[in-house]
């Protein structure tokens, strides 16, 4: 049975920096697409980053590009997402998920998600 586990959200104040894990069960890294996700309120699911674990590469929205780095533990089989210089409008429920390849970006590639983890920014 495969199973999504993040972690790693909360409160923090606008300039600050949270690290999301996604600890992944039931599958392994070496043929899986992980990307984090995240939905605000009254927004659509838009997809924030993700690592092709078969040769490590990253993709990133342009809204996150140079402040949050996604990075992979495989030997944990853990997913990381490093986020730095955070945003009022980064504020949303951080989903991490899994597939076998397709458009990063579009939630319909995915077999399976997380559960989430909220992320609020704010002073």
């Amino acid at each position: 049975q495969v199973q999504l586990v993040e972690s790693g959200g909360g409160l923090v104040q606008p300039g600050g920096s949270l690290r999301l894990s996604c600890v992944a069960s039931g599958l392994t890294l070496d043929y899986t697409v992980i990307s984090w996700f995240r939905q605000a309120p009254g927004k659509e699911r838009e997809g924030v980053s993700c690592i092709r674990s078969r040769d490590g590469s990253t993709f990133y929205a342009d809204s996150v590009k140079g402040r949050f780095t996604i990075s992979r533990d495989n030997a944990k089989n853990t997913v990381f997402l490093q986020m730095n210089s955070l945003k009022p409008e980064d504020t949303a429920v951080y989903y991490c998920a899994a597939s076998n390849g397709g458009s990063w970006w579009a939630p319909y590639e995915y077999d399976y998600w997380g559960q989430g983890t909220q992320v609020t920014v704010s002073s």
